[in-house]
């Protein structure tokens, strides 16, 4: 049975408090999470809970490397396969299913890891999410009448600081920026202030690869996806009855097959193009990271398996938590 259930929209979502006493192991793209976390949950009779908002798509399986159904069958994992991939997923969305599910385990006394990648997601988790006001459907609609370049400049004149962290090409946020600007009359930038403290108390782990062995393991990782399947999978996901929302159409791989199969790129060019994006995805995440004071960077040590390598972890969320305790926290 789901855990999940659907979420009212006018809902406030779940604060940072609700997941204190959840264990976070994160890291970029082709790190190593997956394998790594069922080790540690089989050595604390743990069950996972999924932080990664492409793996909340049914169908898309290979292109996210989305944990199999026999490691699913060794250690429970929550967040799978929610949504159809014509279904758009807010962080909002993601905080109120993943506070459901913890609600639920820690009831059970079930010990919860939570592990994944999307940063949006993590930070959500340990601070809080900024909503903002309600959309107003009006000002949305002239909004989306302009161009990108026109959004941006308006941008910038209400909030230097919010049109410097979001790129023109990111339409969706700077029409949220500017929602959240002209309903208010504040700038974004000063509203998130409050909701942008480091969390104290947590445990997050961030595991740490080379920079080059980091490439090697994601330039593998594509090669192997598209030798499993990637096209047979993404063929189908374009042949579902509705549109592919923006959100996981944008997911690395996926384009690049996509384009592939409708004969805008060989197949050569579309594995070189879905590694090199894979690789940016992976530098986006590492910097999110290191600007995250309550994520500490584990270094993975040459040729350390993953059961080696959860053993440590073990060890480390131990020295993390006797902190906490001996600075009172609970």
């Amino acid at each position: 049975m789901s855990l999940c259930s659907p979420v009212d929209a006018r809902s406030t979502p779940p604060g940072p408090e609700r997941f204190r006493r959840c264990r976070f192991l994160t890291g970029p793209t082709a790190s190593g999470k997956t394998a790594v976390a069922i080790e540690l949950a089989r050595l604390w009779g743990a069950e996972i809970v999924t932080m990664d908002s492409m793996t909340l798509y049914r169908g898309m399986d290979i292109g996210t490397a989305k944990p199999t159904p026999e490691e699913r069958a060794t250690v429970p994992h929550h967040l799978l396969d929610l949504l159809d991939p014509w279904e758009g997923a807010s962080v909002a969305f993601f905080l109120e299913q993943a506070a459901r599910v913890v609600d639920v385990l820690e009831r059970r006394g079930v010990p919860i890891l939570v592990t994944g990648g999307t940063p949006l997601y993590l930070k959500a988790m340990l601070r809080g999410l900024f909503d903002g006001p309600a959309a107003d459907p009006e000002l949305r609609h002239s909004l989306e009448r302009l161009n990108d370049a026109e959004l941006h400049t308006r941008l910038h004149a209400l909030d230097p600081a919010t049109a410097q962290r979001l790129p023109p090409r990111d339409r969706r946020r700077v029409i949220r920026a500017l929602e959240i600007a002209l309903l208010t009359g504040q700038p974004p930038s000063v509203l998130r202030q409050d909701h942008d403290q480091p969390a104290r108390g947590v445990a997050v782990i961030a595991l740490s690869r080379p920079r080059d062995e980091l490439h090697r393991r994601i330039n593998q990782r594509v090669d192997a996806m598209v030798r499993g399947g990637l096209l047979d999978e993404t063929a189908r996901l374009l042949a579902l009855p509705h549109p592919w929302h923006p959100i996981p159409a944008q997911a690395a791989g996926y384009r690049e097959a996509a384009d592939h199969l409708q004969g805008r790129l060989d197949r050569a060019a579309m594995i070189e193009r879905a590694q090199a994006r894979t690789r940016q995805l992976a530098k986006r995440q590492e910097t999110w990271f290191r600007h995250l004071a309550e994520v500490h960077l584990e270094p993975v040590m040459a040729n350390e398996s993953p059961a080696t390598l959860a053993q440590r972890l073990a060890r480390r969320f131990e020295d993390l938590e006797h902190h906490r305790r001996q600075v009172n926290f609970p």
